[in-house]
């Protein structure tokens, strides 16, 4: 009985993408570990992008200095 987390910032990831993304993943467990669909669970959980951190930095400041550096080009 496979648990599959997966884990994302929460900025705009729609229903569709969702379902894509629980397919796919299960499509996965199904292919490399020979499970049962039926049986495997995916759970997409969303955090604040100020509550992520990457590299020694928050995701929300790297963003927006992301942002401001392409509104300079």
């Amino acid at each position: 009985m496979p648990y599959i987390l997966i884990q994302v910032t929460r900025d705009g990831l729609d229903a569709p993408r969702k379902a894509e993304l629980i397919r796919r993943a299960t499509q996965m467990v199904v292919e490399v570990l020979d499970k049962d669909p039926a049986t495997t669970f995916v759970v997409i959980d969303e955090v604040e992008a100020e509550n992520w951190g990457v590299a020694g930095r928050p995701v929300a400041a790297l963003r927006a200095e992301r942002a401001a550096t392409a509104g300079e080009r």
